[in-house]
Formats: C-alpha cells, sequence, structure tokens
C-alpha cells in the first residue's frame, strides 16, 4: 500500500490507492535459518514493520512479525519486533486505534535513506539498513543473519526506584545517534469493522504504544549513562531502548526487557 507524503523536503505523488503487497513464505525462513538455541551472547536485531489495520495487504506481514518474534528463527540472534501503525490509511473507512502520526514520520526518514518514491505498507525495516515488503519471511531471515554480524555495542537498562538507569558502552563508530524508549504491548484483539479488512479479528503483537526519545549521544562517543522516570506499563507490555544514528539510520546497540514489577 503506497501513499502521499509531504515534508519539508520531499513531496511524493500517489503511486497507489491500494496496499501493495508480495508473496511471502514462513517455510522459507525456517529452512534458511535455524531455530535459537539457548544462549548469553544473542544478538539483538530491531526488526520494524510499518503496518495499518486498514491495509489488506498487511495482515500476512503482521502474521510474519509475529512468527519472527514468537519462534525466533535466527541462530543466536534475539530478533525485537517493533510494530508501527501507521496512520495515513486512516481515511479509507477504518481509524487504526493503534496508529500515530510519529509512527508514520518515523517511516518518511526511512523513504529518504532508502531513496524511496513513496511510504508504503507493509514495509520491514531490519536494523535501519534494509527494507522490504514485509511478508517476505525468507528475505527477512537472511537481512537478519546479516544485521547479526555487523559490530554492535551494548545497551542496558537498571531500575533505581522509581527511575530507570539507561547505560551505553562499547557502541561502533556513529554520527550523532538518538536513544529511544518504545512501550511495546502484545496480545492485542482488535475487531475491524470497516475498511479493507471489515469482519477480521486481529491479535496483534509487538505494537509500539509509545516512542520516546530520552536523549542524544554525541557523534564517536562510545559510551552513555540517562536516568530517565519509570514509564508506566501494563501486564503485557514490555520496554525496548535501542540507539540509533541520526544519518544512516543504523542501529548501534539495543536491548528488550520485561520489567519485573509495574510502576
Amino acid at each position: 500500500m503506497r501513499a502521499i507524503l509531504i515534508t519539508a523536503i520531499l513531496v511524493f505523488g500517489m503511486v497507489s490507492t491500494s496496499c501493495q503487497t508480495r508473496p511471502g513464505n514462513d517455510q522459507a525462513i525456517a529452512n534458511s535459518a535455524s531455530k535459537s538455541a539457548d544462549s548469553k551472547t544473542k544478538i539483538p536485531v530491531i526488526v520494524e514493520l510499518f503496518t495499518s489495520e486498514g491495509c489488506s495487504s498487511c495482515p500476512p506481514a503482521d502474521r510474519a512479525l509475529k512468527f519472527l518474534a514468537k519462534q525466533q528463527p535466527v541462530t543466536n540472534v534475539e530478533i525485537i519486533p517493533l510494530a508501527f501503525h501507521v496512520d495515513y490509511w486512516n481515511y479509507l473507512g477504518w481509524k487504526d486505534e493503534f496508529s500515530a502520526p510519529q509512527f508514520s514520520r518515523r517511516q518518511e526518514l526511512y523513504v529518504s535513506r532508502f531513496k524511496l518514491d513513496s511510504a508504503y505498507t507493509p514495509e520491514m525495516v531490519v536494523d535501519g539498513q534494509a527494507e522490504f515488503v514485509g511478508n517476505d519471511t525468507g528475505r527477512a531471515a537472511k537481512l537478519i543473519a546479516d544485521a547479526a554480524a555487523r559490530e554492535k555495542g551494548n545497551v542496558t537498562a537498571s531500575f533505581d526506584g522509581d527511575a530507570l538507569v539507561v547505560s551505553g558502552s562499547n557502541l561502533p563508530k556513529h554520527e550523532t545517534a538518538t536513544v529511544f524508549l518504545a512501550v511495546v504491548e502484545d496480545n492485542i484483539t482488535s475487531n475491524v469493522k470497516h475498511g479493507e479488512n471489515a469482519g477480521q479479528i486481529f491479535n496483534h503483537s509487538a505494537v509500539v504504544r509509545s516512542l520516546s526519545a530520552l536523549g542524544a549521544v554525541e557523534k564517536a562517543s562510545a559510551d552513555f549513562q540517562l536516568r530517565i522516570s519509570l514509564p508506566t506499563i501494563t501486564e503485557n507490555q514490555r520496554i525496548v531502548i535501542f540507539v540509533q544514528d541520526n544519518t544512516d539510520r543504523r542501529i548501534l546497540a539495543a536491548q528488550s526487557i520485561m520489567p519485573k514489577r509495574l510502576a
């Protein structure tokens, strides 16, 4: 699915008014990468999916992301899924309650980064370095393995009373970067009553409910520490912290956290 996106820098033309899709195959990913073994040294890889309940091509991609999250099929890799629901298809008859203009703007950064004609759904982005149609699980497997082979730093978080202390170390060479915190929710049931997916009931996973920029990391800095207020989360939610280069969009470090207590 493609849309018009207009920014101060770029003006994109309308490509289509319906979802773009390409065949995907969960078996391809199972054949191309073995299921992860238990490991203390699993390499985190961020997999973003730009999706919408109003896009008829998105359900297979949503299932693909859930497959990656639950099966963790790439050896010694921790796949960290993030489903960003965009808002630019809300006019088609169904307003996606999980969508936000902020998530559409985030996708615009990848439109620029990858020199695309326009944003589209479903789009999957692996570690900020490769994008493709989100239901192509065979390609996802290869790109996740490729991302895990690149140099990465470490990011950790610890609780200190009502505060969260976020520390980064050994970051690879980078331009100015941003530390992000995403609150992510699983096991969300949604009954779509109108639009292209009318009549379908979705069970969403890895839905990004909020995305906050915690602070900047100066160019070439290998280490950082931030102290923030502990975000409010619910039972099915977790926290994902990642560091992203502002220029080439590389994910420099990431961690998924399931807090032991609720704030």
